[in-house]
């Protein structure tokens, strides 16, 4: 088994108001409130918390070695301002550890490579695919829609979650489209990367919603627009529209952005949507020869099961106060069973995790590993790394 360490997840970060420009010695304090060392948590800082009003040329150095850390500035709105700041802490149990934000130069920010990565896919329709160092999934745009509508082959009617199984830390998706589309190879079969055999259909594949009306779940269409926001060492992350949908009478307006960060299993779901105070994130459960688990307490809902030679974990993890129950949805019409986590929308929004693990990958050895996984990152999720100003 690899010794991957977990998690990206976003740091809660309270927000102050911008002002003016960092001095040199502007100190955050990163405290650790858990018994467990915490590595690969992403740490946000916004320019509306550092008082600043752009974080361009701005980095992280560690106080106690003055050791200079990765970091990736993300402009969130598109408008050429770098919004956050993003670096990964190592925090030992029970700890807290100073950083100060500085002025660098370019040539002196540390790099790594960038394994997270995301991008609009026009050569294969119109996908949308993204990745880090562990995963990689894929999402269909409007024109694999029409393509169905139209009853031209080729195209895919869907807004479920495909799961590439990757088994590197290298990027793989330029790789396989490229080799893929010029006859050179074929993302379906693993020459020693890994390979696309998850089955989509109209399921939820890994993190699909639905809104459940009475015992009936209401699916969205393709997405409809996209906009990428960052890509690079720490973080990738993108936005996704869809166009309204009907689910039994409710008028269901969504979008979202996804994020899948440095280290994790698991990408982020943050959902804008109107017309439902619930909504459900599915699990498909393809041939119903696996095992579908939860842990309520925890919130999340996993289903493992047989996958070609190997085995394969896939989940829904909220935080508690979000993860309403879970339920397995078994049915006879094809790719619509799957496994839900019912979560709750506060104020149209709502924030959940779908990843997966591969026992090829040597990420994980057993169903036992995975859901010690999973409550962990629950742990982590439910805890986040305090981030505060210090004098």
């Amino acid at each position: 088994m690899n010794t991957f360490k977990t998690l990206g997840i976003l740091a809660g970060i309270s927000m102050l108001t911008a002002c003016s420009e960092p001095k040199k010695e502007t100190t955050i304090l990163v405290t650790n409130q858990l018994d467990k060392e915490r590595t690969f948590e992403t740490v946000s800082l916004t320019k509306d918390f550092l008082k600043v009003n752009d974080l361009t040329g701005l980095g992280v150095r560690e106080l106690k070695t003055g050791t200079l850390l990765v970091t990736q500035s993300v402009d969130t709105d598109g408008d050429g301002t770098m919004d956050e700041l993003l670096f990964q802490p190592t925090i030992a149990p029970n700890s807290e550890q100073k950083y100060e934000i500085v002025p660098i130069d370019k040539d002196a920010q540390p790099t790594a490579p960038e394994y997270c990565y995301s991008r609009f896919v026009p050569e294969r329709t119109d996908d949308y695919t993204w990745e880090n160092n562990r995963v990689a999934f894929r999402v269909y745009g409007p024109t694999a829609q029409k393509m169905i509508e139209d009853k031209i082959p080729g195209g895919t009617l869907s807004s479920g979650v495909d799961a590439w199984l990757k088994k590197v830390e290298y990027p793989i998706i330029n790789k396989w489209y490229k080799e893929t589309l010029d006859g050179t190879g074929n993302y379906h079969e693993d020459t020693g990367e890994g390979l696309d055999d998850f089955h989509v259909g109209v399921s939820r594949g890994v993190g699909g919603m639905a809104v459940r009306q009475d015992t009936v779940y209401h699916l969205s269409k393709n997405y409809t627009g996209w906009r990428t926001i960052t890509t690079g060492p720490i973080r990738t992350s993108f936005y996704l529209e869809y166009e309204n949908w009907d689910a039994g009478g409710k008028l269901i307006k969504e979008s979202k952005i996804i994020s899948l960060d440095l280290g994790s299993n698991f990408s982020k779901f943050d959902v804008s949507l109107e017309g439902s105070n619930e909504v459900s994130a599915g699990l498909t459960l393809h041939e119903k020869d696996g095992e579908v688990t939860a842990n309520t307490d925890k919130g999340w809902v996993s289903y493992w099961q047989p996958h070609g030679d190997s085995e394969l974990g896939t989940a829904i993890v909220a935080a508690k106060s979000t993860f309403i129950g879970f339920e397995k949805y078994d049915t006879e019409t094809k790719d619509l069973s799957n496994a839900y986590a019912h979560l709750k929308v506060k104020n149209n929004k709502t924030v959940y995790y779908a990843g997966f693990g591969w026992k090829e990958s040597g990420q994980f050895g057993s169903q036992q590993e995975w859901e010690a996984y999973l409550d962990e990152f629950s742990t982590k999720i439910n805890n986040p790394l305090v981030v505060t100003l210090t004098p």
